[in-house]
């Protein structure tokens, strides 16, 4: 996987990416095999705060359809928050392919540097980022028992990438069905 990024990031001139040329450019790929994208690149037994991650998560509730309706087994996760058995994240799956690209546009306003490469961090906090309407849809506890695999390191340079795979894996809806969820979500006015 690593290769295909770095054939895209190449091709693409870097920061002058085109969003069609990307989009043509996955569909390409057809279904990317989630295994291969946790074990390639900068892997880690922790996630990485100020970058994406890739990882397997079993939650503690998938049995509780009322309390968990569904769930993403291979979340695409930007660590906001630590705690001592695990972390609060932004899941980006739960967006629709271009409403991850305005989240991803909002986030990068938080970078700690312009380069957008392995040094750029995203210095975001929930304090910062709880009143964005973007946010209220992927907004996620994981607990760190219920991780199952290695966490695999997004850096800012390939983030535009890996929001836009389609590797998502929804337990018991469509990718359409969380879509609308979160459109509606998104939607619905903050209460007072």
């Amino acid at each position: 996987m690593a290769e295909i990024i770095d054939s895209i990031l190449e091709k693409t001139g870097g920061k002058d990416r085109s969003i069609r040329w990307f989009r043509d450019k996955v569909r390409e790929l057809g279904q990317v095999p989630s295994r291969q994208l946790v074990s390639e690149g900068y892997v880690t037994g922790r996630p990485t705060f100020g970058t994406m991650n890739f990882f397997y998560y079993d939650p503690k509730n998938k049995l509780n359809e009322s309390v968990l309706p569904y769930y993403d087994r291979f979340p695409l996760v930007l660590p906001i928050e630590q705690y001592n058995d695990g972390f609060l994240g932004l899941n980006f799956h739960y967006l629709s392919i271009p409403m991850r690209l305005k989240l991803l546009n909002v986030i990068s306003e938080y970078a700690n540097n312009s380069n957008m490469d392995e040094t750029t961090r995203i210095r975001l906090t929930w304090n910062r980022i709880k009143r964005n309407p973007l946010v209220k849809p992927v907004v996620k506890r994981y607990l760190a028992d219920h991780v199952k695999s290695p966490f695999r390191r997004i850096d800012a340079e390939e983030m535009m990438v890996a929001v836009l795979l389609p590797v998502q894996r929804f337990v018991r809806a469509t990718d359409t069905k969380v879509y609308a969820d979160s459109r509606r979500i998104i939607n619905t006015p903050r209460r007072p």
